[in-house]
């Protein structure tokens, strides 16, 4: 499949490899707005490092670059097997899950007690650098037994690790992030150029809102050029509905699913002729006969917030990544995007037609959407309110609006598309991390940040350079023969590439993209391409567009 892509791709435009060189010290920007490939390698490991780069044009303004850099195998990196670390006697919270970091008290006592079971354990302290809201430092310690060659070595250690009453994983020491680190690292770079791009960019959620389809999927049902995987979305069925974005989702210039709390969204405009990145909140409201009531949700599951950051949400009205907030008193709105039928469960909901008349009040909640209509639910105190408020007949309003981080209304137009992201990489050229702003720094779980922000994993980045080209990329990660990326990482990378503003998009499992139908990265999840939310998908020109 890939080289029937490479052979079309030479066919439609030019096909250049190139050794990129290290960047030189205070090398200026490339004038077209991507750095020259010759004088900006990646800033990964040390200088030095082997880099190729492989340029193809998919079609008229669109180009992909492949890039790898570093050793095939870096000697120095290894296997280990990373335990689970009990809260311990001397911890603070001694009933506290174990975790991959605790205290050093803790750390220490694990080791010790390891020690005398006959494992060669060792405790290290994990530091993390500050980033442009964090001011970082050390996390906590943690407790790894071995140094092994090969996976299945560590594996059998992890074995004899779990029949001692002990939890624990074998890893790549490749995936630390330490700088030192040789690769290698495989990168994919999609670059949409406006002054002759003819053809379209855009976000697809697929049929509806709250399935889940591939990427390589999302892209043959609109015969996509190229697509790469978007927002952060629902994964797990008690989170809400598998599929749902768990952020702001515009697309063809319709609200469909709430901003967090603040949170960046990549814009894509006039079908990707300009992009930025914005912080973005919302406002909405249900109004009848002069009376009216806010609005919590747009097209989810009333009571779970995935990433929380809704006025009075529990645990926080913040955000606060890869949580699920609840509340219990809610009104959501549903469109017809969202599928087949409403979520059901106690309650009330208001069923609306075309007009946007009320033509049902139905409890339990749950069930179909007139063609063109809507639906309002309501949950806990909530049922009261929109049971005074709207009666069958009566004509219910239900307005949404978006607001930039000012509080200043937004209308997209038609033509634009918004998907979720988080944190911001870039500002304005300058590195500029927002992982606290952002909710990825949890205040009470060192362990979640060293696995997500701090430690290498596969990621997906966009964003726009100083010529207005959009840039998507993919870094593979989660293996040896790729390494993958911080979050520091990624911000690092992304400004090599030129980007003037950058926003981290879903990565891990989600990670992917495709080009002329093939899958261009290695996905990592053992399954394979991980069914995902919403993708961002390049259309050729076609006739009367």
């Amino acid at each position: 499949m890939k080289k029937r892509l490479w052979a079309t791709g030479a066919v439609l435009g030019v096909l250049t490899t190139w050794a990129a060189l290290p960047p030189a010290a205070g090398a200026a920007p490339h004038p077209g707005g991507l750095p020259s490939p010759h004088r900006h390698a990646l800033p990964l490991g040390p200088a030095g490092l082997p880099e190729t780069r492989t340029t193809t044009t998919l079609q008229p303004g669109v180009t992909l670059t492949r890039i790898v850099r570093g050793n095939v195998q870096d000697p120095a990196l290894h296997w280990t097997v990373e335990v689970s670390i009990p809260g311990g006697g001397t911890s603070p919270d001694p009933d506290a899950p174990p975790t991959a970091l605790k205290d050093r008290a803790s750390a220490d006592e694990l080791t010790a007690e390891l020690r005398r079971d006959g494992f060669e354990a060792r405790a290290e302290e994990v530091r993390t650098p500050g980033t442009a809201d964090y001011r970082g430092g050390t996390l906590g310690w943690r407790v790894r037994i071995g140094t092994f060659d090969s996976q299945a070595a560590a594996t059998a250690e992890r074995t004899r690790l779990r029949a001692a009453g002990h939890t624990g994983s074998a890893l790549y020491t490749g995936w630390d992030g330490e700088t030192t680190d040789r690769g290698p690292w495989h990168v994919d770079v999609l670059t949409i150029d406006p002054r002759t791009f003819r053809g379209t960019l855009g976000a697809s959620y697929g049929p509806d809102l709250e399935g889940r389809e591939t990427t390589s999927a999302l892209s043959a049902s609109a015969t996509a050029t190229a697509a790469v995987n978007a927002g952060f979305f629902v994964l797990d069925p008690k989170a809400g509905a598998p599929g749902d974005p768990a952020g702001v989702g515009v697309y063809d210039g319709r609200l469909l699913s709430e901003p967090v709390a603040g949170r960046p969204g990549l814009v894509v405009h006039d079908n990707g002729r300009r992009t930025e990145i914005a912080r973005l909140t919302w406002r909405g409201r249900i109004t009848d006969r002069g009376s009216s009531l806010p609005l919590d949700g747009i097209n989810r599951v009333p009571g779970l917030i995935r990433n929380c950051g809704g006025a009075g949400d529990t645990p926080t009205s913040l955000p606060l990544h890869d949580v699920t907030c609840t509340d219990p008193d809610e009104l959501v709105t549903f469109t017809p995007e969202y599928g087949a039928r409403t979520p059901g469960g106690e309650g009330v909901e208001a069923v609306l037609d075309a007009h946007e008349r009320v033509v049902e009040l139905r409890s339990p909640r749950g069930g179909t959407i007139p063609p063109g209509g809507s639906s309002v639910q309501a949950t806990g105190e909530r049922v009261a309110d929109l049971t005074a408020l709207a009666q069958v007949g009566d004509r219910l309003s239900v307005s949404t609006t978006l607001l930039d981080a000012r509080g200043r209304r937004i209308s997209p137009s038609p033509r634009t598309d918004i998907v979720n992201g988080g944190p911001e990489l870039v500002r304005d050229g300058r590195i500029h991390v927002t992982p606290a702003t952002d909710g990825m720094v949890h205040p009470d779980d060192p362990s979640w940040y060293y696995g997500w922000v701090h430690k290498r994993n596969p990621r997906t980045l966009a964003g726009v350079d100083a010529a207005g080209r959009t840039v998507l990329v993919t870094a593979d990660g989660r293996g040896t023969g790729s390494l993958g990326l911080s979050i520091g990482e990624s911000a690092e990378v992304a400004k090599s590439l030129g980007l003037r503003d950058a926003v981290n998009l879903d990565g891990g499992g989600s990670t992917t993209m495709v080009a002329e139908g093939a899958v261009l990265n290695s996905p990592s999840d053992a399954a394979g391409e991980r069914p995902v939310g919403d993708a961002l998908l390049i259309l050729p020109h076609r006739h009367g567009s």
